[in-house]
């Protein structure tokens, strides 16, 4: 979001300002933390490329009649920061190829709708040139998909934010549905932990049932999908050749160039098959395992789950359900502004999304607990 209110301003070249700006001060925060002297120098010629990128929108607004914003790190810039010191730079590749991604996606969005104007050159200018940071932090990170086609979810920090927020907005619905049931039928505190305690272990199970079986899944789905491809290479390698000669020449290779590579890779059928599965699929090297996945999210889903409960283990009667109540909505909160790591989106904004989200999720558990008990 525009660090300064600037209503006569597009909206959207205010907020790709922004975005340029806090991309720079990431690729220079890499930069300070990184080790090894070819990625710091390739961080350091990343943050250049999106100081040019702020230059030209503030050209662009500048030449239109706007205002320049003073810039500045925004909040979640701020955070991923904070972060990739804590767990390294390691921490922050993904999440800022993601974020590539999104501009790539962004920009092209704007060239189409305005292909001849100002704003649509420069959008093409960098979408291109995003595209370029893509593919080279794509090899820090490893992977050479193009994060701008992805559409899955993954990592270990995502489960752990997504696991966490399903546990406790939904054991926090399940509270308060007990609390609104407890002043119909005059249940005592003990039922409200019970049934706290009960929701906590089935959603934690669940999820974590949930996030074996997904990531099982798509394993066994990347399994057949190279065993075709390795059967493939083997019945057909003058397609298959022919295959990877076009994925190098759509990479930038000339013609005869690519049909050379191709013909030397092919001369042995596992290499072909890695670059096949590579360069075709899309497929990367496992990250984690299904047990691994399951743990993560189970775990995460009971931490989160615990927090509307543990009041009532500590706490006597209204003291108890006033803490619940608010240590739930700031945990609202707080994982809200922590999926706008994932999503893009302002870290407040998120924030007050899933802040009112729990509000609604109370108040519908509580008029429908109380509702039900009436009704039996």
């Amino acid at each position: 979001m525009p660090t300064t209110q600037l209503t006569s301003a597009p909206h959207d070249w205010l907020h790709h300002l922004e975005d340029e700006a806090d991309a720079a001060f990431l690729y220079r925060t890499l930069a300070t933390l990184e080790q090894d002297p070819g990625r710091v120098e390739l961080y350091r010629k990343l943050a250049g490329v999106e100081d040019r990128h702020v230059v030209m929108w503030e050209t662009l607004l500048r030449d239109h009649g706007h205002d320049i914003p003073a810039l500045r790190p925004t909040l979640r810039a701020r955070g991923m920061a904070w972060l990739a010191r804590r767990f390294g730079p390691g921490f922050l590749g993904p999440m800022l190829l993601e974020e590539e991604g999104r501009e790539v996606k962004s920009y092209l969005g704007m060239y189409r709708q305005a292909p001849d104007g100002a704003a649509g050159t420069a959008a093409l200018t960098l979408a291109r040139e995003s595209a370029q940071h893509a593919e080279s932090l794509a090899g820090l990170v490893g992977t050479s998909s193009e994060p701008w086609h992805k559409t899955g979810a993954g990592g270990m920090l995502r489960n752990l934010v997504y696991g966490f927020n399903d546990g406790l907005t939904a054991n926090f619905g399940l509270v308060a549905g007990m609390l609104g049931a407890q002043g119909a039928l005059g249940l005592s505190g003990h039922a409200v932990v019970v049934a706290g305690v009960a929701g906590m272990v089935a959603d934690a199970l669940s999820m974590g049932a949930s996030g074996y079986l997904a990531a099982k899944s798509e394993r066994e789905v990347n399994e057949h999908e190279i065993a075709m491809e390795r059967e493939e290479i083997r019945l057909m390698p003058d397609l298959e050749r022919e295959e990877l000669a076009l994925l190098y020449q759509a990479k930038g290779l000339p013609e005869h160039q690519a049909h050379e590579l191709a013909e030397r890779v092919m001369q042995d059928p596992e290499r072909a098959l890695a670059e096949k599965v590579r360069e075709e699929l899309g497929i990367g090297e496992a990250s984690s395992t299904p047990m691994k996945e399951a743990w993560i999210t189970g775990t995460a889903t009971a931490v989160g789950a615990l927090i509307p409960v543990a009041p009532f283990l500590l706490l006597p009667g209204a003291s108890a359900i006033w803490t619940s109540f608010a240590i739930s909505m700031l945990a609202h909160f707080g994982v809200g502004a922590a999926r706008s790591f994932f999503t893009g989106r302002g870290v407040i904004r998120s924030g007050m999304d899933m802040f009112i989200v729990g509000l609604g999720v109370a108040a519908i558990g509580y008029v429908v607990g109380e509702r039900i008990t009436k009704l039996l």
